[in-house]
């Protein structure tokens, strides 16, 4: 039923769009457009514009709370990233192509071979408010996931993300966005295959997402809702909420864009709210996530399962940003696994303390944070777990 109510949404907007201005939506709606290193041809009918950035991490993480040995140590490039995007001919056709270089950025251990290609979108503006695209990016999900790594107030994105964002994949999307005075609303939507990225076939179910935010005080300045912290210092107050639904069917992944391979295929359906606030250097974002599955464990000849995490998680940030452009930002995030699953994962609960330094924004910056992490299992499987990790990162890029 949600599924069919999206392509009504979808046939709906396309007929109710109205005539062609210049349009006002990027390449991809959650990245910037027109910085970094750009080349124009002589007959300006071709604009290339090229990016890169890196993020270099060092990270220690303790046996226990009471034992302070360091049990496991990161030391590596985290991203390693190029970025090329323009038009073609018509600044109404754009193109958005984004490569990724390091181990993890690959999903190499979900995937088993170098998975490079992360975005690859072309996108064809009907206005300014209206626009449809092809290829693979990420899918309107949660706010944090939306929002660039790049763009992050912490070395890294939530745990409540990682366990349940729907993340890149490769279909269709149709982006709108209008005001009504000054209630400005964004409405998105997409149809793909469900099989996350760079995947040569895909089987009859699809994936169906949905958002809708609502900006009731007007717009961010310079696009604020898809960075994090308070970066433009908003002379007035800004709140934008969010929610998403996107259901995935006949999946075959543990994460449905992401994860290992299921041992058979499953439907899962995840549910994501989401609050947004910017006021003078102060900003505050919460989010709320849910997943359900009908039969989320999987099973082969020899007894190994592998599941899909059903459950819901919930993340709480605030910071504020001192006139110095140095900032304190803190984190609470928990991940609780549904009764299906709660011989297999133990709930998660994540309290982070950091700070930052910026030299040139989210481009160019000093990040040191500070987690104390809880691991408990809700039924007696295993000793429950406490420890803390810490973490620099250097983001540099243009």
């Amino acid at each position: 039923m949600i599924r069919h109510l999206l392509l009504v949404l979808i046939f709906i907007i396309s007929v109710a769009a109205p005539s062609y201005a210049q349009p006002a939506i990027s390449p991809s709606p959650y990245f910037t457009f027109g910085k970094g290193l750009g080349i124009i041809s002589p007959d300006s009918l071709f604009l290339l514009n090229i990016r890169f950035r890196m993020q270099n991490r060092a990270a220690f993480t303790t046996v226990s709370d009471e034992d302070l040995s360091i049990d496991r140590v990161e030391a590596r490039v985290r991203r390693l990233r190029l970025r090329f995007d323009g038009y073609l001919y018509n600044p109404r056709l754009t193109y958005l192509i984004q490569l990724a270089f390091t181990r993890g950025d690959m999903d190499w251990d979900d995937t088993n071979f170098p998975n490079v290609i992360r975005d690859a979108m072309v996108i064809y503006a009907v206005n300014s408010h209206f626009s449809i695209g092809l290829g693979q990016t990420k899918l309107p999900g949660n706010r944090q996931r939306v929002n660039s790594s790049g763009d992050l107030q912490l070395a890294d994105r939530s745990i409540v993300n990682s366990t349940f964002n729907v993340d890149r994949d490769f279909g269709a999307q149709v982006y709108y966005n209008n005001t009504i005075d000054k209630f400005y609303y964004v409405l998105r939507g997409a149809i793909s295959s469900g099989e996350g990225r760079n995947v040569t076939s895909s089987d009859k179910g699809l994936a169906y997402t949905g958002r809708v935010e609502l900006l009731p005080l007007g717009k961010f300045t310079n696009g604020g809702d898809y960075f994090e912290g308070d970066l433009a210092r908003e002379k007035k107050p800004k709140l934008s909420v969010g929610a998403t639904w996107s259901g995935n069917y006949n999946t075959l992944r543990t994460g449905g864009q992401l994860g290992k391979s299921l041992y058979s295929p499953r439907d899962m359906k995840t549910v994501m709210l989401d609050v947004l606030y910017k006021h003078k250097g102060f900003a505050l974002a919460t989010e709320f996530l849910k997943r359900t599955s009908p039969d989320p464990i999987t099973t082969n000849t020899a007894g190994d399962k592998r599941f899909i995490y059903v459950g819901h998680g919930e993340n709480y940030q605030a910071s504020y940003l001192m006139k110095n452009d140095f900032e304190l930002v803190t984190r609470y995030s928990a991940v609780t696994p549904s009764e299906e699953i709660t011989d297999l994962e133990e709930q998660i609960k994540q309290y982070t303390f950091g700070m930052n330094k910026y030299i040139r924004g989210h481009r160019i910056k000093l990040q040191w944070d500070l987690t104390y992490e809880k691991n408990i299992w809700l039924k007696p499987v295993d000793d429950n777990l406490n420890r803390w990790q810490v973490r620099f990162q250097v983001e540099a890029g243009i």
